[in-house]
């Protein structure tokens, strides 16, 4: 699956522990993990202004992201919706890429209608949808569905705890 992280799903990933951070591990190791080029600038600030990392660390971490990402995408248009210009830049790079989903921690993204055939999740509709988010004790199988545009795209997940 195509997997578009936003910019603060990746800063979450690298600032603290958390489902940001197990989310990209497990895109990374399950899933093809695409970025755009506005989002590898937003993270290189954000994790410089707002994280307080050392200019090294950050730009040893945005070279990782881009390095491990399958696809950087370079140029794109803003997409017409009812967000900022940077927002409606990033969509457009998830777009481009036929993304699915774009998971986003950004409320502003998450109004109906933002972008159409576009799937906005957040980072725990996303990993609940891929490991379920109820499971009754000795159920060793768990389906999930997650619906894009046409696309849909069903989970099995068979082990027992």
């Amino acid at each position: 699956m195509r997997v578009f992280l936003d910019t603060n799903v990746l800063v979450g990933a690298f600032a603290s522990r958390g489902i940001c951070a197990d989310l990209f591990e497990l895109v990374l190791l399950e899933h093809d993990l695409i970025v755009g080029s506005s989002v590898l600038r937003e993270l290189e600030k954000a994790l410089r202004e707002k994280v307080k990392l050392p200019g090294a660390r950050v730009a040893e971490l945005v070279d990782f992201v881009a390095g491990e990402a399958t696809l950087v995408v370079e140029k794109a248009e803003p997409v017409a919706a009812r967000v900022d210009a940077d927002d409606a830049l990033v969509l457009g790079e998830a777009c481009l890429a036929r993304a699915e989903p774009f998971v986003t921690g950004g409320a502003a993204l998450f109004r109906p209608g933002t972008v159409r055939g576009l799937l906005v999740v957040s980072p725990r509709r996303f990993w609940e949808t891929l490991h379920g988010n109820a499971r009754r004790p000795g159920d060793c199988s768990h389906q999930s569905t997650l619906t894009a545009g046409s696309a849909t795209v069903r989970f099995v997940q068979s082990e027992c705890r």
